[in-house]
């Protein structure tokens, strides 16, 4: 999974990326710092892998992983070509989803683009030049749908007739994720790779000071709140400052801080989760002596296709998948305790994943 960090210059964007994955990308104070794309990969938490070690004491511990992308700073004008625009939308058509960072803090050394704290207006720009970005697309769809259909192709009539419809929804200044598709329309939509189909979490960036408020204290969570809410998109409030202090920590350290800060979770591991449930994500777990593994897979997959996740034999000669709940295995304290009680399924080629589920694929190739 590749998740695309965007926002206006200077609105922490960098500094976050820094923080949680300890890549050292360039954060300084001035537009454009962040020129090509950093990427840094993150290990997602999974508090099961670390009681699996404990049972199986394996050789390693292999969680699954995020890779996050710095994306360039946006200005206005990007979808003409203004700033980096061009490297911006390219870089941002490459990932799964956009985490777009919202600066709601007021700092007066700290430059803003446009002279002054407005996440509303800050969203605006960057989701105004993504919508004019698939304009463009939508029309060129259009124009070949329609040569398509005078030649003879009866299908290129759907085509047409959906990029109109989307066309009018992005200049009504919607993205193209909020328009209600039925099921043929959303197969034309995948294949024209819009921007504004991208799944988004808005990342309102607070001050250190907000920390542990209520929402209802901090005024400018109330409008990414409305904006995210309107667009089906996610919201979380993270610190970038506190994350980078975060980020220096021992995991003992970080466990007294959150508690002191009556946090809970980092950023990161809200955002992940926040992630996960955007997407439509989930893990099931391996186990044995040699390797403890967490795997993500879309919720819906069924076992052949998880068992692909792990080798593409395993798909091909799919017989079974022995499956046991992950609590029910700490509870029995082993699969052969599993085993005897009769706790273990015998799962065919129909059965969907779930999440946390241990499971043993059986094949033949």
């Amino acid at each position: 999974m590749k998740l695309g960090v965007v926002g206006l210059p200077n609105v922490g964007k960098s500094t976050l990326f820094n923080a949680i994955t300890n890549a050292g990308a360039q954060a300084e104070n001035y537009p454009f710092c962040t020129i090509e794309p950093n990427t840094g990969v993150v290990m997602v938490p999974d508090g099961r892998l670390n009681v699996l070690a404990e049972m199986y004491h394996p050789k390693k511990v292999t969680p699954t992983t995020i890779e996050f992308v710095d994306i360039a700073g946006l200005v206005k004008g990007a979808s003409r070509g203004e700033g980096l625009g061009n490297k911006f939308l390219s870089h941002i058509r490459e990932v799964d989803a956009i985490v777009h960072v919202v600066r709601c803090f007021e700092n007066e050394n700290i430059i803003h683009v446009d002279g002054s704290v407005n996440p509303g207006r800050d969203i605006e720009t960057i989701n105004l030049e993504l919508i004019f970005s698939d304009m463009e697309t939508v029309q060129r769809r259009k124009e070949k749908a329609e040569k398509n259909f005078r030649g003879g192709d009866k299908k290129a009539g759907a085509e047409m007739e959906l990029a109109g419809k989307i066309y009018a929804h992005l200049e009504s200044g919607k993205p193209a994720r909020t328009y209600d598709a039925d099921d043929e329309e959303k197969e034309i939509l995948n294949g024209w790779f819009l921007l504004t189909t991208k799944p988004v979490i808005y990342a309102a960036n607070i001050s250190e000071d907000d920390i542990g408020k209520n929402e209802s204290e901090i005024p400018f969570l109330k409008t990414v709140r409305e904006i995210a809410e309107s667009e089906k998109a996610e919201m979380i409030t993270i610190s970038a400052a506190i994350e980078e202090d975060i980020a220096q920590m021992s995991p003992e350290e970080k466990t007294e801080f959150l508690e002191e800060m009556g946090i809970g979770q980092s950023g990161l591991d809200r955002l992940i989760t926040a992630c996960y449930r955007l997407l439509g994500l989930i893990s099931f777990l391996t186990v044995g002596e040699d390797e403890c593994r967490a795997w993500t897979i879309q919720n819906g997959t069924k076992a052949p296709q998880a068992a692909g996740k792990i080798h593409t034999d395993f798909e091909k000669g799919f017989i079974r998948a022995e499956v046991v709940p992950y609590e029910t295995l700490v509870e029995q304290g082993s699969m052969t305790a599993c085993r005897e009680k009769g706790l273990i399924r015998s799962e065919g080629k129909d059965y969907v994943m779930k999440d946390g589920d241990v499971t043993l694929f059986r094949f033949n190739v």
